[in-house]
């Protein structure tokens, strides 16, 4: 079995080569992109099962940004919810012969983590200021900075450890037992491959809700907000 810190080109494109991650990649954000595209295109009062659906998600999106940051969700929503359908569907992309989830290879998980990253000190500057978010660090003493120097890049490999352990491993065992027993018996593995993969994505979008609220600070909208956004 390859290492999956080994990536073999699939085609170049002119001098770049293009691997199997980055076109499965390409096809998941194609498929969402359709996918909500048309889904978004009739909304009406009396919603489809595509619209409710999506409703659904939607609202356990923003309850949990809102439990977790207390603030109004609709700014972070783009983000975390992209996160978290992304990181799903590549996650359960393995159950498609032949293909390897991006998210078993660390590259993939890396580049989630810098954009969890790059948010969180953006989102931290555009609440706090340059100046504000920055005296964070020196939080409760200067003597602080340089331990939360280092806890803002240790969470950040935190990141791509769970996220690369969990799916590689489990890509793993499911090849390892299809080349031993056949085809049918890996299916219970299978089942909980996708358990996993949901827990997987559910544990990052949190982390990610959670680290960019930090960086944020507490920051209560105003209720009439809450009352405008929760109204029908």
């Amino acid at each position: 079995m390859k290492s999956p810190l080994v990536l073999e080109p699939l085609f170049f494109v002119g001098p770049v080569p293009l691997t199997q991650p980055v076109l499965v990649t390409w096809a998941i954000m194609a498929a969402l992109g359709l996918l909500f595209f048309f889904a978004t295109r009739r909304l009406s009062v009396k919603p489809s099962r595509m619209q409710a659906a999506l409703e659904i998600l939607v609202e356990a999106i923003d309850g949990q940004i809102r439990d977790t940051m207390q603030v109004d969700p609709r700014p972070y929503r783009p983000l975390i919810g992209t996160l978290f359908l992304y990181v799903l569907v590549a996650n359960w992309s393995s159950l498609v012969p032949g293909i390897e989830p991006p998210t078993a290879h660390i590259e993939t998980d890396a580049a989630l983590a810098l954009i969890v990253l790059a948010a969180t000190i953006g989102y931290g500057i555009g609440a706090r200021g340059i100046a504000g978010y920055l005296k964070t660090f020196a939080e409760p003493s200067w003597v602080m900075i340089p331990l939360n120097v280092v806890e803002q890049i240790t969470r950040t490999f935190s990141l791509i450890v769970r996220l690369f352990g969990n799916i590689m491993s489990g890509v793993f065992v499911i090849g390892i037992v299809l080349s031993l027993a056949g085809l049918i018996v890996p299916i219970p593995l299978m089942a909980l491959d996708l358990l996993t993969g949901a827990v997987q994505a559910y544990i990052f979008a949190v982390l990610a809700t959670v680290f960019i609220g930090a960086a944020v600070g507490e920051r209560r909208p105003p209720s009439s907000s809450l009352k405008e956004e929760k109204s029908p």
